[in-house]
């Protein structure tokens, strides 16, 4: 990956008295359970190897004990991996000095909890501007700064309450909102919404969407809710006993799961939630040029089908049924012989299509925003992609 702004290459990490004579075990191959009932020692992370891109947000998620959690306290090194590298901008951060440390973890990276992490006995104000204070930014700037960072998540008005005063879903924003005053490029988000009630950590999420479309910042994000991920990851990582089994977009982990474990995962969510139009549209079948009903008929004839789209070069005019061509008074296409029918979006959800789609004979058409036809939707594509998985590759 070319843009990656941090590479993990072969992490391992093993919990216990001299993880250094453990590792032999690890690399023969040996499970966790068998080194922690041999050594005593647990195996947390194994040969970890991804890269994240400058701007995406990137979730890795699994069961307990997978070693989601382990891994992102890596990233600033609150652990030391057993063995392997963390680069972010080319930079091992392993390599760095304490004095380097502190600095990187000041300035770089930002880190948010899921226990939200906050000083009792600071006001809401002072808790967001204490990565600035620690920085050295003077009383008035973080000041005005952590005003800021309150209004943009939705809470200002807050700054001289304490956090005892707010509810769990407002002190997780009090969270967000220090994690992104310091300006890190870098957040690291440890199940940051899994302590809310549904509702808050569904608004929590839209908010961190909404923020990304204006920050871009490169996210790392801890869930063991699919759902979640689903939601908000650019790409997906899943773990199982401290090794990554799968990676990819969640329309790669959905669609094709790596293994069992995976497919275990996948195999409530509900697809028409998760997944968009253009995740399942097919090329359209059937482009009909010019305004000839005779070419028209021809067209479909020779598609085998009933229905066409016509179009000006890549732009969508309508559709046309063969029904009511065979019926056109003349051999012009005119407004009269058009059918009504719904267009979607390529990014419009499944969910919101089903209507249309079980409302029109034919397939729909996928236009763009600005008029150009993407391909079709039909019933028996969404019947493939909604039942039991039959897109799934063979692992």
């Amino acid at each position: 990956m070319s843009d990656a702004l941090i590479r993990v290459e072969g992490l391992y990490k093993v919990f216990g008295k001299d993880p250094a004579s453990v590792m032999p075990l690890v690399h023969e191959g040996r499970s966790k359970d068998d080194i922690l009932a041999e050594t005593g020692h647990t195996l947390g992370l194994k040969s970890i190897d991804l890269e994240i891109a400058k701007g995406e947000i990137y979730v890795i998620m699994g069961l307990s004990g997978s070693g989601k959690s382990t891994l992102i306290r890596h990233f600033n090194r609150l652990i030391d991996p057993t063995e392997g590298r963390i680069l972010v901008e080319g930079t091992d951060v392993m390599q760095l000095s304490p004095r380097q440390l502190i600095d990187f973890r000041r300035h770089k990276m930002s880190m948010v909890f899921q226990r939200f992490g906050l000083l009792p006995h600071r006001s809401v104000l002072d808790n967001v501007a204490y990565g600035l204070a620690i920085q050295g930014v003077d009383r008035s700037s973080r000041a005005q700064q952590a005003q800021q960072w309150l209004e943009a998540v939705g809470l200002s008005g807050y700054g001289e309450q304490y956090p005892a005063q707010l509810s769990g879903g407002q002190q997780q924003r009090v969270g967000l909102a220090r994690a992104l005053c310091t300006n890190a490029e870098i957040l690291l988000m440890d199940e940051a919404f899994s302590a809310l009630d549904p509702l808050i950590r569904s608004e929590m999420q839209d908010q961190l969407l909404a923020l990304q479309q204006k920050l871009h910042k490169t996210i790392i994000f801890i869930t063991h809710d699919l759902d979640e991920a689903l939601r908000l990851g650019d790409r997906i990582a899943i773990l199982k006993d401290g090794a990554l089994v799968q990676e990819g977009t969640p329309v790669d982990i959905l669609l094709h799961p790596a293994d069992d474990y995976v497919a275990a995962f996948v195999k409530d969510v509900n697809r028409a939630r998760a997944l968009t139009v253009e995740t399942v549209m097919t090329p359209a079948q059937c482009c009909i040029e010019g305004d000839s009903v005779q070419a028209a008929l021809k067209a479909l004839e020779q598609a085998g089908r009933e229905y066409g789209f016509q179009v000006a070069g890549r732009q969508y005019r309508g559709t046309l049924s063969r029904r009511s061509l065979e019926q056109a008074p003349g051999d012009h296409i005119d407004a009269s012989l058009l059918e009504t029918v719904a267009t979607v979006a390529p990014n419009a959800l499944i969910e919101s299509v089903i209507p249309d789609t079980l409302e029109t004979p034919g397939p729909l058409p996928v236009v763009s925003e600005d008029g150009n036809l993407c391909g079709e939707l039909s019933r028996a594509s969404l019947v493939e992609v909604l039942g039991d998985g039959s897109r799934r590759s063979a692992a």
